[in-house]
């Protein structure tokens, strides 16, 4: 019977509602109330309805959940409240520490909110009125990627929510024990590389350009905080927990509300034992203090909540042989040894290969070729070995020793005062400045996208680049020469390296790759000198008289800026089209009589009438800068209540220190 448009909205809204709470039934509560094959004919009903009134297909339908349109690329999404990452701890007496700096920063009891961390990616979810209308991953925590059209793919985040909140949710993203193995038996079948872990895949489905291929992975996700709240009805983080479930979304049933660190601590160790029977990874507990008002008063550091910790659990350890030890030259020169091990399972993934860091540690663990090793990962990442099981030796297990000369290029290697590492200084070493462009077309640098380690390999193999400069020569034509490079990926790529020429100045400070300069000394020093020009002209001196630019990192960059080679090669990316000038936000000046203007400050201890950021702030926007450490080059010292012992260096040094009575009056006089 044909419908007309009015008769096929009433249809569609209800079959709507019916898969959505199917969905949650089956996928959120486990208890299906259909067969899959009601529920796969009711959605084929649905889209039958909505490709005959296109008109009335939305954002919020579950029929985007197949997956749409191939996207171009990812769109870049800021946060509004940054994705921090958290503090860890690793054992008992690291859990009361941090309990004891808790109930020191805060005057009432305190209880704890104990959750599974779930070894996924961190992803936000923004909802307007009730509906789901984008979301990212976390990116470096101020800056994600959008993945939207991926995320509407996981069948357990609502489209819809139960009430009209305008919300940000955070969560994890993951793939289940069971869906991991299923894809991976499927690749093999097809004859393409399995993925390492759950965690790569879950990753890996996520930043796909194609939903469509997220959509067969079968992803799932719990949420466990919030960012942005129009009408945050709640008090405490385990309110939260309550209130995302009401609004249908699914958060992880495992959460505990513990009255102390006892309680705490006995959470984790049940957990420790019971980590494999879930079907999905874990790899610590996260605990939170669970009053808002409390995390609020304890605050952040620049780089995680004071008020939370991540307990990780104790790598997991395994026993293998090592039969043999590779080297690697890096971007700066270092000579790295590498174990290669017979293939051993640890912490869930088979492991070939293991740090062995530098020539010391091979001598002082007596580690030699064909040794029975114990290896384990260090925070369930970067396998290393731990020890030799001397016991199982071989009369034929060789020692080791360093090479003289550089493995990829044959030039000496010198070892640095006060180094342990061995290093190749030759700059035309043909590993450095490969390993030098994977690092200038990296996200945090020039952000290249396209540009891998196989392609930096592929684009070097055939000698079609030497230097940085060459990135932005490539032509078309060579580049669909390439194995696996076809008209679309080329287009995409010449795109991205156009792009990047537009790069405030301290992605490019940050992509040259100066020793001792990372991303927070790149962007102090774009704003400092604005432009390239000036930034070179600066001597050791001058350099060190700017804020958090100590003495060994002035001269690494008067000694790099120094070479003629430098200079050269500066001088042809300006002829390119790069941009050589910061055009990121300034620091505001401030008033002529702010108290701050120019001067380098520090804040320490807790403040009765300002959290950290506030007064932060406070001081930036009066033309302050605000430091994390106290120096000579420090102009004041702000101290509230148990300043610690930047309080004792600051008197040590002679720098003027303020109570936060003088600051609050300051800051009235300059008002």
């Amino acid at each position: 019977m044909k419908m007309n448009a009015s008769e096929a909205k009433q249809q569609i809204e209800a079959l709507r509602k019916e898969l959505e709470r199917y969905n949650y039934e089956y996928h959120t509560l486990d208890a299906p109330s259909v067969s899959d094959y009601e529920y796969d004919k009711k959605m084929r009903e649905l889209i039958d309805l909505e490709e005959q009134f296109p008109d009335l297909k939305t954002p919020d339908s579950p029929s985007q959940r197949v997956g749409g349109a191939p996207l171009e690329a990812f769109e870049k999404v800021r946060h509004d409240i940054p994705m921090l990452s958290l503090g860890n701890s690793f054992d008992e007496q690291e859990l009361r520490d941090f309990d004891r700096r808790v109930r020191q920063g805060t005057d009432a009891d305190v209880r704890y909110v104990c959750e599974l961390k779930i070894d996924g990616l961190a992803v936000s979810l923004r909802y307007e009125n009730g509906i789901f209308v984008r979301g990212a991953t976390r990116g470096d925590g101020t800056t994600g990627e959008e993945i939207t059209s991926n995320l509407r793919t996981i069948r357990n985040i609502p489209l819809r929510l139960t009430e009209p909140e305008t919300i940000e949710v955070r969560g994890e993203a993951f793939m289940p024990k069971r869906s991991f193995v299923a894809l991976n038996e499927a690749r093999e079948k097809e004859e393409a590389e399995p993925f390492a872990n759950p965690r790569n895949a879950a990753a890996g489905s996520l930043r796909q350009l194609d939903p469509k291929i997220a959509a067969k992975r079968n992803l799932d996700i719990f949420l466990y905080g919030v960012g942005l709240w129009e009408n945050d009805p709640t008090d405490s983080h385990s309110d939260r927990l309550h209130k995302l479930k009401e609004l249908g979304l699914k958060t992880n049933p495992e959460w505990k509300l513990c009255e102390d660190i006892e309680e705490v601590i006995e959470y984790v160790n049940s957990w420790v034992e019971r980590r494999p029977d879930l079907d999905y990874e874990i790899d610590g507990i996260v605990i939170k203090v669970d009053r808002l008002d409390q995390q609020e008063s304890l605050g952040f550091t620049a780089k995680s909540p004071r008020w939370a910790t991540a307990y990780k659990f104790p790598a997991e350890e395994a026993v293998t042989v090592l039969r043999d030890i590779e080297l690697s030259v890096g971007r700066t020169g270092v000579v790295t040894p590498t174990a290669i091990l017979d293939p051993v399972k640890v912490a869930g993934t088979t492991v070939q290969r293991a740090s062995l860091h530098n020539e010391d540690l091979i001598r002082e663990k007596d580690i030699r070729i064909g040794d029975t090793v114990v290896i384990k990962k260090a925070g369930d990442i970067i396998p290393e070995v731990v020890r030799v099981l001397e016991e199982h030796r071989e009369e034929e297990a060789e020692l080791f020793a360093m090479p003289e000369t550089c493995p990829e290029c044959d030039s000496k290697l010198v070892r640095l005062e006060e180094e342990v590492a061995l290093r190749c200084i030759n700059p035309n070493c043909p590993a450095q400045l490969r390993e030098g462009l994977i690092h200038f077309v990296s996200r945090n640098a020039m952000d290249i996208e396209g540009l891998g380690e196989k392609v930096i390999a592929q684009l070097f193999q055939e000698e079609l680049i030497h230097n940085i400069a060459d990135l932005y020569k490539l032509e078309r034509e060579e580049l669909l020469q390439l194995e696996r490079m076809g008209e679309k990926s080329v287009q995409n790529l010449l795109t991205a390296i156009e792009k990047s020429k537009e790069n405030s100045l301290e992605r490019l400070l940050f992509g040259l790759g100066i020793r001792y300069v990372g991303t927070k000394a790149a962007s102090t020093l774009a704003q400092y000198f604005e432009t390239m020009d000036r930034l070179m002209e600066a001597d050791a001196e001058a350099l060190e008289q700017i804020p958090e630019i100590g003495e060994k990192m002035a001269d690494s960059i008067a000694r790099y800026f120094a070479k003629p080679q430098v200079v050269e090669l500066i001088d042809e990316l300006k002829e390119l089209g790069l941009n050589l000038e910061y055009n990121g936000p300034r620091q505001t000046e401030g008033p002529a009589d702010s108290p701050f203007k120019d001067k380098t400050i520090v804040l320490t201890g807790k403040m009765e009438n300002f959290t950290r950021g506030e007064a932060k702030k406070a001081v930036e926007e009066l033309g302050g800068n605000v430091t994390g450490s106290v120096s000579k080059k420090t102009d004041l010292l702000i101290a509230g209540e148990d300043a610690g012992s930047k309080y004792t260096k600051a008197s040590d040094l002679g720098i003027e220190i303020w109570d936060e009575q003088q600051f609050s009056d300051a800051l009235s006089q300059v008002k």
